[in-house]
């Protein structure tokens, strides 16, 4: 549900990790050389970037290094469209890809990290409600920070969000925009408008950019086969999978595997 570990105090960080968790690092001394999927970052003092559920992680620190890793699960949380919203506001937590190292105030940041650490390790009177409180004051304090660096504010959906969540957790059953509207309680008009909104695409180019990006993490973390991989997104033919995997990323499958597979 939650967990809040010291990166000193932590010793299997440099093998990659994929975990159903919202993860945040942040450096506050020394150096962190990290890779998220297939990009690589630096964080120094200061530096917390966020990466979504699923992602593949691994981090190497050095003997000077200090910092935190929180992790959460979205149903943690999320309990109401305001949070949903806040998770992914100004593409923090986003699902396309958009990690990125953020310099935050230190004093603000770490007094927010410190007092979820002492909530978990006492465990007083409703400290989830407070635990979540503090992590509602970091993810604003975060987005203020890229306000003031003048980055553009990006304000997400909930439904949209809901809808990519709904996404992810279906790939095996390959559902079609109308089926996952009709789960929302929505209409597929609605999803293709918010889907433009906030992508410039349509919901099934925004479904065929997660099934990838699922796929390639598959393709390298899981070790599957290229006919498990296909069978676990809810492809019926092996075949139909490569083409699909090609067409989208200009490289097969198997080439893919052989490049970037851990």
């Amino acid at each position: 549900m939650i967990t809040i570990r010291l990166l000193e105090e932590t010793t299997d960080l440099s093998t990659p990790r994929r975990v159903m968790r919202y993860v945040l690092v942040y450096c506050s001394e020394g150096s962190i050389r990290m890779n998220v999927d297939e990009k690589n970052f630096i964080l120094q003092a200061g530096d917390v970037i966020t990466i979504t559920s699923g992602q593949i992680h691994a981090l190497q620190t050095n003997s000077y290094t200090k910092g935190y890793i929180l992790e959460f699960t979205l149903d943690f949380f999320c309990k109401d469209d305001q949070d949903i919203e806040l998770i992914f506001h100004n593409g923090l937590f986003c699902h396309f890809a958009m990690n990125e190292v953020i310099q935050v105030d230190r004093r603000i940041t770490e007094m927010y990290l410190q007092a979820i650490q002492y909530e978990l390790v006492r465990q007083p009177y409703q400290y989830f409600v407070s635990i979540h409180s503090y992590i509602k004051l970091m993810l604003v304090a975060i987005n203020r920070a890229k306000v003031e660096r003048g980055d553009e504010i990006w304000k997400p959906d909930a439904l949209f969000l809901r809808f990519l969540e709904a996404v992810r957790n279906s790939f095996e059953h390959n559902y079609t925009v109308a089926q996952l509207a009709q789960q929302l309680g929505t209409t597929e008009i609605k999803l293709n408008e918010l889907a433009k909104l906030h992508t410039g695409k349509t919901a099934q180019s925004v479904i065929y950019g997660l099934v990838t990006s699922e796929a390639k993490r598959l393709l390298t973390y899981e070790k599957l086969t290229i006919k498990e991989v296909a069978y676990k997104l809810g492809f019926n033919d092996p075949f139909y999978f490569s083409n699909f995997f090609k067409k989208q990323t200009q490289i097969s499958p198997s080439q893919y595997k052989e490049t970037y597979a851990l």
